[in-house]
């Protein structure tokens, strides 16, 4: 009893040794491949791998030394190089075993219910979550496995390859930078995986969309091939008979300026500044021809006869007369009048000034981006000045100075006092108020049929939406046409010559007056035939749309006249209140002489004020048709009788 008492633990040892396995190494994966299978026994790892550590003894055990060598009483100190072999190499097989049964699964496992329960929101197809997934969380509860000198972290491997895994996908495609975004918040819900945040650009301007560069230097097929939409500054490819439809955002031309810099902003103004030109000088064409200035001139004057017998309202029905008239003048391959020609330009205009409005707001979005981590943005501290204080070497210095520079400039970005849809104005009108460009003054009699051919259109358009066949134009909102119309009437002064038309509440009347028809119509016909109240019920619907189209179009064009509003500063209204606070003193001093004189005046009574012109003695401007500037194919600013060109300090030249 004694010596079993005394030897107890070299027995237990010998008896619960489990080196045996090292004979059997076939059933090693066998014992991982079942423990994968069955999640619920993931207890068992700890105990299969101190059990695999017991043939560490038998491998360290090994002596190569001849029998001779030890009958001479040669005995060696410590295990041999040969058993420390069997040892690193055994150690390398039950890793591969591990790494190929448990690790590898694992993460294809978890990958695969990650993409299907995303997939399964984002599709909306519950079907994906109908496979059933082992219960993989109890892997990553076990802590760090240790055998022999190698420690073993199932749950940060199976980490790093998610993390791994999902930057280089993203690299790839950059616009699916949500989804992996989201599938890390899902593995962190669902397996308390901590992931590593992607520092990559959340979107590539250069896989979603168009640069701001290609933009620029094809602005003329751009503004005609995409649609503008003002309340999300965002521009829509015109649909035709494509599935999917390519649009440009405020993103997209953020993540461009960040590419290039904020200097490419004012480079995109100037060559904007080329493209007005060139669509002014057709813009002056159009109403420059013999029949569209006469009939012009001869609806003014009919306006000015009648606008009492009409309320001050210029009526619907002389709009759908110009449209008809237009249209007999010829029709396009393409079905097209003059008018819808002339429609596109404004329109083309207008896209542009919603491509200087979204420029700006990109700039503002990259600015803000940039200076979020500035605390104040009122008080910013001039870093040159510390290290002159504290004689810091001229490296330091020059670093400092150059991000008091970076500083300054996101700090004026992000101020957003460059109004470039006014300076646009500002730039262009005082050369349009020559003479030679006075019939351009007849344009506001033509805004209400341009608006209604415009209805025309958007409603043919939006129809063709629901449509599945057909190659027609297809789309849902043109703001352009809007925007272009404020600029126009803005930059001729004829915001109050359009205004005095009441063109909006004279739509709004007729149909009010066709549906009150309509339903006098019925009290008298009150046994109507179905074909007969079929007829009736399209031309409400018809009255309807019209009415809506209008009112859509209304709501853009008061905001888009809002864009172009002078506001006065506080210094212009202090100089009014000074001007008239003179001219208030000037006539008290007048009234005095005249009291001193006592009627000794001359009598002579003063020259009586000049008349307004009629419109239709409006004199035609001289110079003819040929002297008209380059077509837009030539690179050059065009003339437009002598338009000036930019300032140098706020437009620079595009770059070579």
């Amino acid at each position: 009893k004694l010596d079993l008492l005394s030897s107890f633990q070299e027995k237990l040892e010998s008896a619960c040794s489990c080196d045996c396995l090292y004979w059997i190494d076939s059933v090693i994966p066998v014992f991982f491949e079942d423990i994968f299978k069955n999640p619920d026994q993931v207890t068992r790892i700890p105990y299969l791998l101190a059990a695999l550590r017991d043939c560490r003894r038998l491998l360290l055990s090994y002596d190569p030394t001849p029998p001779s060598t030890l009958l001479e009483g040669k005995k060696t100190t410590g295990p041999s190089k040969q058993a420390a072999a069997f040892v690193k190499s055994f150690k390398m097989e039950v890793l591969g075993h591990f790494e190929k049964k448990i690790i590898q699964p694992l993460c294809r496992e978890v990958e695969n219910d990650l993409r299907l329960h995303i997939h399964s929101v984002v599709l909306q197809q519950s079907s994906l979550r109908k496979v059933k997934f082992k219960d993989l969380r109890k892997f990553f509860q076990m802590r760090p496995l240790k055998f022999f000198d190698t420690m073993v972290d199932v749950k940060e491997r199976v980490t790093h390859y998610l993390d791994s895994t999902f930057y280089n996908l993203t690299t790839v495609t950059l616009h699916d930078w949500k989804i992996y975004a989201e599938m890390r918040n899902l593995a962190y819900e669902e397996y308390g995986l901590k992931m590593a945040e992607v520092h990559l650009p959340g979107s590539s301007h250069y896989s979603e969309g168009l640069d701001i560069l290609e933009i620029m230097r094809n602005i003329h097929i751009f503004v005609g091939r995409y649609n503008y939409n003002m309340n999300t500054q965002m521009f829509v490819e015109q649909a035709t008979d494509q599935k999917h439809l390519n649009t440009i955002s405020i993103q997209h031309i953020a993540d461009s300026i960040r590419t290039h810099g904020t200097g490419i902003m004012n480079t995109a103004i100037n060559f904007t500044y080329h493209f007005m030109g060139r669509k002014l000088d057709t813009f002056s064409e159009f109403l420059f021809d013999d029949h569209i200035k006469s009939r012009l001139i001869k609806d003014i004057r009919w306006f000015k006869e009648n606008k009492e017998k009409l309320k001050n309202k210029y009526p619907f029905v002389r709009a759908q007369k110009f449209n008809r008239a237009i249209r007999k003048l010829g029709v396009t391959k393409k079905g097209e009048t003059y008018l819808d020609r002339f429609r596109r330009i404004i329109t083309e205009i207008g896209n542009a000034l919603g491509y200087v409005r979204t420029v700006r707001s990109a700039g503002m979005e990259y600015s803000s981006n940039a200076i979020k981590f500035v605390p104040d943005l009122e008080d910013i501290a001039e870093f040159s000045d510390m290290v002159e204080e504290q004689k810091l070497a001229s490296e330091t210095l020059e670093a400092c100075k150059n991000l008091d520079n970076v500083l300054k400039s996101l700090t004026g970005s992000f101020g957003g006092n460059t109004e470039y849809l006014k300076i646009l104005v500002n730039i262009i009108k005082p050369a349009l108020k020559k003479e030679k460009f006075r019939h351009l003054q007849n344009f506001h009699i033509i805004v209400p049929p341009l608006t209604f051919n415009f209805v025309e259109k958007m409603s043919i358009q939006k129809e063709r939406i629901s449509k599945k066949s057909g190659r027609g134009e297809a789309s849902f909102t043109d703001d352009g046409f809007a925007l272009g119309l404020a600029y126009l009437l803005k930059l001729l002064d004829q915001d109050a010559a359009f205004d005095s038309l009441h063109w909006f509440n004279a739509v709004k009347d007729f149909v009010n007056e066709k549906k009150a028809e309509i339903a006098a119509q019925k009290k008298q016909r009150s046994r109507a035939n179905s074909t007969d109240m079929q007829h009736v019920q399209l031309t409400i619907k018809r009255l309807s749309n019209i009415r809506r189209e209008f009112e859509l179009l209304y709501y853009s064009f008061t905001g888009a006249r809002i864009f172009f509003s002078e506001q006065e500063s506080e210094e212009e209204k202090e100089e009014k209140k000074k001007q008239e606070g003179e001219g208030e003193g000037d006539k008290k001093e007048e009234e005095k002489k005249d009291g001193a004189d006592e009627g000794g005046g001359s009598g002579v009574p003063a020259p009586p004020a000049a008349a307004p012109a009629e419109a239709g003695a409006i004199p035609p401007p001289p110079g003819a048709a040929g002297n008209i500037p380059p077509p837009p194919g030539d690179a050059s600013l065009p003339d437009l009788g002598a338009i000036p060109p930019p300032p140098p300090g706020l437009l620079p030249p595009p770059p070579m």
